[in-house]
Formats: C-alpha cells, sequence, structure tokens
C-alpha cells in the first residue's frame, strides 16, 4: 500500500505560529524525508464557507495568503500536491453518501464539535454544514487514500470520526476505503500553542497569534506583551514553568544553538527553566530571548514570501495545477466508492443481463 499525507488549512487568513509547529514545521519534514509516496495539502475554502457563508469574500481574498504561506514555509510543489478543496466536486458527493453513515447524536458528542460550537457562539443557528464537518472532513481524507494525517491535537476526534466512517462504509459495502492514521507532533508544546493572551487555543477569531508573515517590530511588541507566571512579580521570586505561555513557546521553538547565540550563559533551555524556577531570572529577559529565537525562524519564512509575492500568477497557476491531479485522484476513489455501493448503473453490465434476462423471460 502507498504512504499518502493528507492536510491542510482554511483560508481564513494567515497562518501563525501555532499552525507552523504544529503541523507545517512536520509537513515540509515529511515532504523532504523520502518516506511518502504522495503528499496532498489542501486550501479548505468549501469548509471554511460554512461558518462564513455570508462573507465569501473573506475566504476568497484568503486563498493567497495561505497559499503563499505554504510555498513560504518550504512547501515545494514538485514534491507535494497544493490544490483548493472547492474544485475537487467529488468531495461533495462523497460526503452526501458518507451521512448516511453517522448519527445526529455521534456528531453532537464530538469534543472538537462541540469546543468549535462553543467558541462561535452559534446557539440554536448552527450551520448544517458546519455541524457536518467531521462528515466532510472524512471525505477529504478519504478520497486520496490518505493513510497519514498529520495534524494538532485538536484534530484526533476528528480523524476518529472518519476511522469510524471507513470501518461502517467497509463493513457494509466491502473494502473500499483507507483507514488512516493521525501524526501528531513529537514535541508535546506543539501540540496545542497557547494564544499570547494565555488563553488554551492560538486562533485568528481571537486575536492572540504570531503570524508568519509578521513584521519584526510585531513580533517584538507581541512577544513583550505575552502572559507569564503571574506570580512571579520580582526578578528574584521564584517562577513557574509549567503552563507558561513563554517557556512553552521556548519548548516548541528554542533549540541549543539558539543559546550559544543569544544566551550564552545558559547551554539549553532546561538551564533557563532552573533558573527561573529557583528565582533571579526576570521576566523580561527570558522574553527578549524568546523574541530572538522566534525572529531567527520566521525571518527566512518572511523573506521567502516576499519573493512569492511578486508572482501571484505563479501561484494560482501551482494550484490550479495541483488542483486537477487531486481531482483525478479522488474521481478513482469515487468511483470505487459507487462501484462497492452498486450504484454504478451504467457501467454495472452484470445488471443489465440480469435484468434483460429477467424480462426476456417474461417476454416468452
Amino acid at each position: 500500500m502507498n504512504k499518502i499525507i493528507l492536510t491542510g488549512d482554511r483560508p481564513t487568513g494567515k497562518l501563525h505560529v501555532g499552525h507552523y509547529v504544529g503541523s507545517l514545521r512536520r509537513r515540509v519534514e515529511l515532504q523532504n524525508s523520502g518516506d511518502f509516496d504522495k503528499i496532498f495539502i489542501m486550501i479548505a475554502d468549501a469548509q471554511a464557507l460554512t461558518d462564513n457563508a455570508d462573507n465569501p469574500e473573506k475566504v476568497r481574498q484568503n486563498i493567497i495568503e495561505v497559499a503563499l504561506d505554504y510555498l513560504s514555509v518550504g512547501l515545494d510543489p514538485a514534491k507535494s500536491t497544493l490544490f483548493i478543496q472547492s474544485q475537487i466536486p467529488e468531495l461533495t458527493e462523497l460526503t452526501f453518501y458518507y451521512m448516511n453513515l453517522v448519527t445526529v447524536s455521534r456528531l453532537q458528542r464530538n469534543p472538537t464539535v462541540k469546543s468549535e460550537l462553543q467558541m462561535r457562539n452559534f446557539g440554536t443557528s448552527i450551520p448544517v454544514g458546519f455541524f457536518t464537518y467531521p462528515i466532510s472532513q472524512a471525505a477529504d481524507i478519504t478520497a486520496f487514500k490518505a493513510t497519514t494525517v498529520p495534524v494538532g491535537e485538536d484534530q484526533e476526534p476528528m480523524l476518529e470520526q472518519c476511522k469510524e466512517i471507513v470501518r461502517k462504509f467497509n463493513s457494509v459495502y466491502g473494502e473500499a476505503l483507507v483507514e488512516p492514521e493521525i501524526l501528531l507532533p513529537d514535541n508535546a508544546a506543539c501540540l496545542r500553542l497557547p494564544g499570547i493572551d494565555g488563553k488554551a487555543k492560538m486562533s485568528k477569531s481571537l486575536g492572540n497569534c504570531i503570524y508568519l508573515s509578521e513584521d519584526p517590530d510585531s513580533i517584538k511588541k507581541k512577544v513583550m506583551s505575552m502572559f507569564t507566571d503571574p506570580n512571579h512579580l520580582r526578578v528574584e521570586d521564584p517562577g513557574k514553568v509549567e503552563g507558561n505561555p513563554v517557556f512553552i513557546y521556548l519548548d516548541a521553538f528554542a533549540k541549543d544553538e539558539h543559546f550559544a547565540e543569544f544566551a550564552p550563559e545558559y547551554s539549553c533551555l532546561q538551564e533557563m527553566k532552573d533558573h527561573y524556577t529557583r528565582g533571579g531570572l526576570g521576566d523580561v529577559k527570558v522574553k527578549k530571548f524568546l523574541n530572538n529565537v522566534i525572529q531567527a525562524e520566521l525571518e527566512p519564512i518572511r523573506n521567502r514570501r516576499k519573493e512569492f509575492q511578486k508572482d501571484i500568477p505563479y501561484v494560482y497557476d501551482v494550484l490550479k495545477k495541483g488542483s486537477k491531479v487531486a481531482e483525478e485522484v479522488a474521481a478513482k476513489t469515487l468511483a470505487d466508492v459507487k462501484n462497492a455501493m452498486k450504484i454504478n448503473y451504467f457501467d454495472d453490465k452484470e445488471l443489465i443481463a440480469m435484468q434483460s434476462a429477467k424480462y426476456e423471460e417474461t417476454v416468452d
């Protein structure tokens, strides 16, 4: 069996460092590892419209922002297929068939759906498309027969629901779909990076993000305003690193070589943590170090983005070609699904022959 990756992002704004440490950085590593036969990276515009139906221009304008972020972090169209979800009509048809295999109560129990609904304050006015997102995501994954889905921790319930749909379909209709496996970040801090305000999730809608394309001054301002240990009031006070957003970010970004360059008095992050814990290390100094680390990580990404921004038609051409490739693959999967469900009437010669014989007997 081929090893295939499918992953993607909603085009509701530029991508941020939470996306980067949670998935983007890993995608580039996997792309360059040579361990996978195919890699599909999807810009999920159709899914973004489920809670932006009254503002399609927001989605339309952010397609290019996400594509630029993809290219700037190192996703290579020669190695990965970059495509737009809405340009693959087969995904909609697969979603329709899968809906018959999932109950409303099962969707209501999905932890990711529950938290997303709560965050958006839909109340009783929940868009059906948004509510059924786990089903459409299953269509996205299975259309490309993905074996591996590298995502953040918050998507784990979605992958479990996808696996349930695959098992149900294969048990009812016969083996046609591939059951995917989730690939979570190795670094625990990367599972879900908190917002700079200390909130549990970094989110564009909450405005607590550091964007990959932000200028150095904006990044510095955000880092220096980050929440830390509220009880660490004086430099000499012992500090707490557990749950401290600044140290969570350092867990996600800091490498030993950063200390040699920006904080030579420490050889590694653990030494800095120990100093902070026993007291004598101020928050400002730690934030200045974090700023240097993030700036070093994002500067080459920002510079590559500026180069791609000079040729927007090229970026759209990449997406157009990728969407064509993706549709060809999805069309083959849809054919397999319809064959398994036996709704491929015009291609089913056995059915036509059987019914022909049936009515020939009637005539006789």
